[in-house]
């Protein structure tokens, strides 16, 4: 599912449950309801910097599989490209030394 969507769908339950502490404090007389609206100016804009977060980051399930959006995603690699092969290196091109039995067999087992 959708992280931004998740949090948009929490919006309400967490509204009626920052009422419900309200209504407890209220009547434990530690809080009133007319020094509780900051409260839930703190838990809209909390939600809504939630909201902001999950929008800006993509959702790794509606990405397709061949294009991960970062490395290490967890995507396996895209497919190699039909219809070309790459040819085969030749000897002594790569960074580590040749052993003695490559030489040999490039230059004719003398």
């Amino acid at each position: 599912m959708n992280r931004w969507l998740l949090i948009r769908r929490l919006r309400g339950p967490a509204f009626l449950l920052m009422f419900g502490v309200t209504a407890l404090l209220h009547e434990w007389h530690i809080l009133s309801f007319g020094q509780s609206w900051p409260l839930y100016l703190v838990l809209a804009g909390v939600l809504t910097l939630a909201e902001r977060a999950a929008f800006t980051v993509p959702d790794p399930s509606q990405m397709p599989p061949q294009y991960p959006p970062y490395a290490g995603a967890g995507y396996p690699p895209p497919p190699p490209p039909t219809g070309w092969q790459t040819p085969p290196a030749s000897p002594g091109t790569g960074i580590v030394p040749a052993t003695p039995s490559d030489i040999e067999r490039t230059e004719g087992g003398r």
